[in-house]
């Protein structure tokens, strides 16, 4: 059992699909005070700041994972998008443009420390005009780093992919699997 301190349905599916047992608990935390130029740089704060909430509210009673997630092209951070018209303009920056999804994922228990920062590159064709007004209309991108959702919207858009799904999706599974089962002795 472990602790998913994030609000990700994203993140909770993953765990589910590969058979992790969790509870999920968020902590607060105000990324716009994060001050960070590139993206990397930026996923790990966030993390870091998270991950620090996180321990000193819940400790590790049971083993506790935080991760945090964040989309970059042209060289922006393409952060959550607050409202329909920024996620439009996020999208388009991505139509027909490589995108890279960076997670950092920070997990603990009473015996072990690993932190992770991997990324994913997907090269997009240019999105159709009404797939794209369709999704905004759907209000699927709420929520999403950089408004995108590799394993809905952006799927059929896919021309390349270098990297974990998992990764883009906002929790490297395969990266972290082994740390739970030795933190559990699976």
């Amino acid at each position: 059992m472990i602790r998913l301190a994030s609000q990700s349905i994203s993140r909770a599916k993953i765990l589910r699909d590969f058979g992790v047992e969790f509870i999920q608990e968020a902590c607060d935390f105000d990324e716009d005070m994060i001050e960070a130029k590139r993206p990397k740089e930026f996923v790990y704060l966030a993390t870091l700041g998270k991950y620090k909430v996180c321990k000193e509210k819940f400790g590790l009673e049971i083993p506790l994972l935080v991760a945090d997630t964040v989309v970059t092209a042209d060289g922006k951070i393409l952060r959550k998008a607050k409202d329909r018209e920024d996620a439009k303009e996020i999208l388009e920056l991505q139509s027909g443009n490589v995108t890279t999804i960076i997670t950092c994922m920070i997990y603990e228990s009473k015996d072990l420390y690993s932190l992770d920062i991997a990324t994913t590159d997907y090269r997009f064709s240019q999105f159709e005009d009404s797939d794209l007004i369709s999704y905004l209309d759907s209000g699927e991108w709420e929520g999403k780093a950089g408004a995108c959702m590799v394993e809905g919207f952006c799927k059929k858009y896919i021309k390349e992919v270098r990297g974990l799904e998992s990764t883009a999706m906002g929790l490297g599974i395969e990266r972290l699997l082994p740390f739970i089962k030795s933190s559990n002795n699976v």
